[in-house]
């Protein structure tokens, strides 16, 4: 199955209206069943504290909690509806929301990118500079809050120790040294830095490569605690979160080609320091 990104986020959302609708339509549902918080938390497997944030309307339902809050009222449906159409966090596009939530329980998050530095790679400088260059212009509210966004997703890789992060990044996109010299340097600099985080392997994927297994564009593959995969392909203005285990398998398959391919983790950062010295 292949469907939209839109239920999700990063971090805990301000509240909203349609949080707080939602929040309402559970605990009616709730009520109606007869279950307290608490019971109704064991059904769901989320403590009574959760279900009272989501209650509330100051919780972003997962969609663990949905699935499960269904089959606890009575599978109407009313609550899937209902999650399509919740606010969420500022800074991320409405078909990453989903992706980004996934993102932080995942146990394995593969990357391969060849517009620009994948974002939880990306300094400060560097991120700023491509929300400037975006059509129509994002006023100065919505830099911030892209960066705030960003800034937040970028933790996981410190904040997730055992989580393996594994990129591979086209050679291409630190040559083209967007935001300047000075921008390049600290990027590049940055990418050095991460490397060395056990966690995390970074592979340089060479300019020049006679066969490569990449070229249907970027993607990002994870694993969830529970031992699904998930995938996410990006296009302009759009993105598909991707289920489908045979559609999985295709991109696994390119992806371990892409390793293969790149440049060891040892050889990219050889890589790295004299493209710094360059510079």
């Amino acid at each position: 199955m292949v469907v939209d990104g839109r239920v999700g986020t990063v971090g805990e959302p301000e509240s909203s209206d349609s949080l707080r609708t939602f929040g309402a339509v559970v605990q009616a549902l709730r009520e109606f069943n007869e279950l307290s918080r608490e019971e109704f938390g064991r059904l769901v497997g989320f403590s009574k504290h959760t279900v009272a944030s989501v209650e509330l309307g100051r919780r972003m339902p997962d969609v663990d909690f949905v699935e499960a809050a269904e089959t606890a009222t009575g599978n109407t449906g009313a609550l899937r509806k209902a999650a399509v159409y919740l606010v969420r966090q500022k800074g991320l596009a409405a078909w990453f929301r989903e992706w980004a939530r996934l993102e932080k329980t995942a146990i394995t998050l593969y990357t391969y990118e060849s517009r620009m530095i994948p974002g939880l790679l990306q300094t400060e400088a560097y991120a700023r500079q491509l929300f400037i260059d975006e059509l129509p212009p994002l006023n100065d509210e919505q830099i911030e809050a892209n960066w705030a966004a960003r800034v937040e997703r970028q933790r996981l890789l410190r904040e997730r120790p055992n989580t393996a992060f594994s990129f591979i990044v086209e050679e291409h996109v630190l040559l083209r040294q967007t935001g300047g010299v000075e921008v390049t340097r600290g990027a590049v600099d940055h990418l050095l830095e991460v490397g060395e985080l056990r966690n995390v392997e970074i592979q340089i994927m060479p300019l020049v490569r006679r066969s490569h297994a990449g070229l249907h564009g970027p993607m990002q593959l994870l694993e969830t605690p529970k031992h699904n995969w998930f995938a996410y392909m990006e296009a302009p203005e759009s993105g598909q979160l991707i289920s489908d285990p045979k559609a999985i398998s295709v991109l696994q398959q390119r992806y371990a080609r892409m390793r293969s391919q790149a440049l060891t983790v040892e050889d990219s950062v050889s890589l790295l320091q004299r493209m710094r010295g360059d510079l």
